[in-house]
């Protein structure tokens, strides 16, 4: 089971600032940049699929969540500094990384310890798929920059930071999907909104230490899905269904923002309206900027995203418990554990503030209603209380 140190250090990475030695007109962080990240390694594998590449899915999240621990204990450091540090020292970093974690990463089930040090150690191991991730850390990284070169380009270095970026992005010019990021506009969008999602602070009626955004959010709740569900011994198609499910779970909020749910609640039918709104929202506004043949996929991971879900005769049928129908055939996602990932994270940020120092009735009155609704329920062998009751 996943230790309390383990989620603050996941959620630390909402205070890690970056490009904190330029002018910037708001604040950058690491979680959101790491989620960007992810997102974006979705794109470019769908499209090497597509061009007849085996991508490893597993291996791609796992790796994608490897390098954000990594990045976690290795904060702060240039990227010059840190791949300088990594061409000399990796094996010492590594070990130092590995002994810091060794507690948390050996508390979780499915071989995630042995995976991570395999990760690092062996340069064959997950090699396509490191190489996505490279390329989708050098996008985004260049998302950013091109919000905040204009408010720097007085300063000395500026141009070579701007040259580095893109000559690193060049050497991966070999990948169809980075290509098709660069030349069509189309599909830049789809990164580019998704990127925006950094700009929407959750909880806006609330005061709270860290300020997560949407973006950041969704890859928290992903990362849990994903160590829950290696946990309950899921199928590698419901562990990639539930990872990008919790993903993407609150893409439509690019087009209609964090509605806070005591609005979505306060009026009868209210929440039906807002989903079919963002629903038409998502087919005419988000759908457009990816390949028709990536429709159906995202919208299994988006619509109905609490709900268990499975795919028969070609047709999407919700269901009781997805652990029932854990054959591959059946490409089930655990819709429940994306709501119970979604809560936790609210609870977890509620709770951090409050440590803090931070009182207010609004952030009491939800961790309370969160406890009370969601710490006792089981999921397979999961017992969720032990982790809300590391917050109480």
């Amino acid at each position: 089971m996943i230790t309390k140190d383990l989620v603050l250090r996941i959620f630390s990475a909402a205070n890690i600032l970056r490009w904190n030695d330029h002018i910037r007109p708001f604040d950058f962080f690491e979680l959101d940049k790491q989620a960007h990240k992810m997102i974006i390694a979705y794109i470019v594998a769908k499209f090497e699929e597509e061009n007849g590449r085996s991508v490893d899915w597993i291996k791609l999240i796992e790796g994608g969540i490897f390098e954000f621990f990594q990045r976690i204990m290795l904060t702060d450091l240039k990227p010059e500094v840190f791949h300088e540090l990594m061409s000399k020292k990796e094996k010492e970093l590594h070990k130092w990384v590995v002994e810091n974690l060794d507690e948390d990463l050996s508390a979780l089930g499915g071989g995630i310890r042995e995976n991570f040090d395999e990760y690092f150690t062996n340069p064959d191991y997950a090699k396509f798929e490191k190489r996505i991730l490279s390329a989708a850390h050098c996008m985004s990284t260049k998302w950013e920059f091109g919000i905040i070169y204009p408010w720097n380009a007085m300063l000395y270095g500026i141009e070579k930071t701007k040259q580095s970026i893109d000559e690193a992005i060049a050497t991966f010019d070999d990948l169809s999907g980075i290509r098709k990021l660069i030349i069509n506009k189309k599909y830049y969008g789809f990164l580019d909104l998704c990127g925006q999602l950094r700009f929407q602070q959750r909880w806006a009626q609330a005061f709270r230490i860290p300020k997560t955004t949407v973006l950041g959010h969704m890859l928290t709740a992903a990362i849990f899905s994903y160590i829950f569900s290696k946990e309950m011994n899921a199928s590698d198609a419901r562990i990639f269904n539930n990872f990008y499910s919790a993903l993407f779970h609150d893409l439509p909020e690019i087009l209609t923002k964090d509605i806070v749910k005591p609005i979505k609640s306060s009026i009868a039918g209210l929440e039906d309206i807002i989903k079919i709104y963002e629903k038409k929202q998502v087919d005419e506004k988000i759908l457009p900027l990816i390949p028709e043949s990536w429709h159906a996929q995202m919208q299994y991971f988006i619509e109905n995203e609490f709900a268990d879900k499975i795919t028969e005769n070609g047709k999407v049928k919700e269901v009781k418990n997805a652990a029932d129908f854990n054959d591959a055939k059946y490409n089930a996602i655990d819709g429940t554990l994306t709501e119970i990932c979604d809560k936790l994270c609210a609870y977890v940020e509620a709770s951090m503030s409050l440590e803090y120092g931070i009182k207010s009735e609004t952030l009491l009155k939800s961790k309370q209603t969160v406890y009370d609704k969601y710490s006792n329920i089981k999921k397979g062998n999961l017992n969720f209380k032990q982790i809300f009751d590391y917050f109480r």
